[in-house]
């Protein structure tokens, strides 16, 4: 496990029950984690987009007396000191856009020396047939790309990427047909038909594995293994290289953990060559 200051602050926030604006306290406080040990809770509110009394119920949620309690906490588990002031960046917003997304795919390299939690899922996916695949609005193109893969490995994919009155009927007959679990990507901002699918989809027995941009989405309490991946900001719609990447590396433990998945693999290739299907 990774044991940054992103790290530990997450470990701090894990086992406790927060509301939505606690959790947006918590995933700014991630975010920006060599920082928050010397701001305010004033500053923190601010930064967050929330009132200071937020932040200082978040801190008492936490298990402290007080914002200023929590703070001593942090500078003890973060670095001793604020990080000298970097030149200034002569990038041009574009750029600045693709540095983050590079940023963010390292803080998904850290995370993933830690593989159990990817393992865990690539064999709770791979023992659900069918296996439902949820993903609507900004979250519906990680779904299809990992659907698409997923159906050269795996003997029966279920696309869930259109919502309305069918939803229910889907998850419905996925199970009935003898699913076991659901794979969910769920990015900003979160429709409300997501997270009341997977509290139907819990109820009705299905295990939840969900990819999002912070454990604290509000889909957290409705999954049972979250992975984390962070989106870009930069721009003025959202980026996902890192759930997209984190979505490829749960295909691949899904293959390693079904026992004919090259064997289809290599199939899919014969069939292929045989139509032409594709241009040499």
């Amino acid at each position: 496990m990774s044991d940054s200051p992103a790290a530990r602050l997450q470990a701090l926030f894990e086992g406790h029950r927060l509301t939505p604006t606690q959790r947006r306290i918590a995933h700014c406080m991630v975010r920006g984690a060599a920082e928050v040990p010397f701001l305010s809770s004033v500053e923190l509110a601010e930064l967050a987009g929330v009132s200071q009394p937020s932040v200082t119920r978040f801190a008492v949620a936490l298990g402290f007396d007080g914002y200023p309690a929590l703070r001593r906490h942090l500078r003890e588990v973060a670095p001793a000191e604020r990080a000298s002031a970097a030149p200034e960046d002569p990038s041009n917003e574009y750029q600045q856009a693709v540095l983050g997304e590079i940023e963010n795919l390292r803080r998904l390299a850290e995370m993933l020396a830690d593989p159990a939690p990817v393992e865990e899922a690539g064999r709770l996916l791979a023992a659900s047939t069918p296996l439902p695949v949820l993903g609507l609005r900004a979250a519906s193109s990680q779904a299809r790309g990992f659907a698409y893969f997923a159906a050269k490995v795996h003997p029966d994919v279920r696309l869930l990427d259109e919502g309305g009155s069918m939803m229910e009927d889907r998850i419905d007959a996925a199970l009935y047909e003898g699913a076991t679990a659901l794979l969910c990507f769920a990015l900003p901002r979160y429709p409300r038909e997501v997270v009341d699918t997977l509290e139907r989809a819990r109820t009705a027995g299905l295990t939840v594995v969900t990819v999002a941009d912070s454990a604290f989405a509000p889909v957290a309490r409705h999954s049972d293994l979250l992975i984390p991946a962070p989106v870009g900001t930069g721009l003025a719609f959202d980026t996902a290289c890192a759930p997209m990447l984190l979505g490829r590396v749960l295909l691949e433990a899904m293959a390693d953990a079904l026992p004919d998945a090259q064997a289809r693999l290599e199939a899919f290739d014969t069939r292929a060559a045989a139509r032409g299907l594709f241009v040499e």
